[in-house]
């Protein structure tokens, strides 16, 4: 199968970048590419791809407001969003995958981490840079796990809570049920539930909240979005 992606970036020599680095790639192509934040949505809603590759700063409507419409979680038919920006500020990066992204990458990423970066999305997972999965880490690590549960109390219920941190913490489905001794079907239930009760788009946003909670004990085990799961 050959996977489908959009390019949405105003600068005409970073989209024929993108779409050098996805036609050289085996099994995939660029369908579209997009200008501006307007035509994202538009074309995205119209040619359906796999994936978007979509950047944080566009005229019209911005790479957050389009991730919103195309992958948030009142989305009806998400489509996957990865960014793909010059801009990692820790704000942008937060934004985005509260707004649904599956990815965040920086333009200097190279070829071989953006493609890694499509096909995970496509396999339901998802890829950070690693610089900035890194400095996520030291942020959410240095807050109190005590004062996150006081401050906000959690809708999760405690094996969904435990699920929650072993998403957080990297592991595929599989992973999970092998981890806890449930089936598959009950692994991906779980999810569903976890999703629909934090009001999250993916496992990324799950992975958040959890690092927000202070639910990542293990650095060591931390996830910076490989993709081999």
């Amino acid at each position: 199968m050959t996977i489908r992606v959009v390019v949405a970036d105003d600068q005409d020599r970073v989209r024929r970048g993108l779409r050098r680095i996805v036609d050289a790639s085996s099994g995939m192509r660029v369908v579209g590419e997009a200008a501006d934040g307007v035509q994202a949505v538009m074309m995205c809603r119209a040619l359906r791809p796999d994936v978007a590759l979509v950047d944080i700063r566009m005229p019209r409507r911005n790479g957050l407001e389009v991730t919103r419409l195309l992958a948030g979680a009142t989305v009806a038919e998400p489509i996957r969003v990865v960014i793909v920006t010059t801009f990692d500020d820790d704000e942008y990066v937060h934004a985005a995958l509260r707004a649904g992204a599956c990815g965040f990458l920086l333009k200097r990423s190279g070829q071989a981490m953006i493609t890694e970066a499509i096909r995970a999305a496509v396999a339901g997972e998802a890829l950070v840079s690693p610089a900035i999965t890194v400095r996520l880490l030291d942020q959410f690590a240095a807050r109190s796990p005590v004062a996150a549960a006081a401050s906000d109390a959690s809708p999760l219920s405690p094996r969904e809570t435990e699920i929650a941190g072993l998403v957080a913490r990297g592991l595929s489905n599989t992973d999970i049920a092998a981890e806890l001794v449930i089936s598959l079907g009950t692994v991906k239930t779980h999810l569903t539930n976890i999703t629909g009760k934090l009001g999250v788009a993916n496992r990324v946003g799950i992975a958040v909240w959890a690092w927000e909670r202070g639910l990542l004990a293990d650095r060591e085990r931390f996830w910076a979005g490989d993709a081999e799961r």
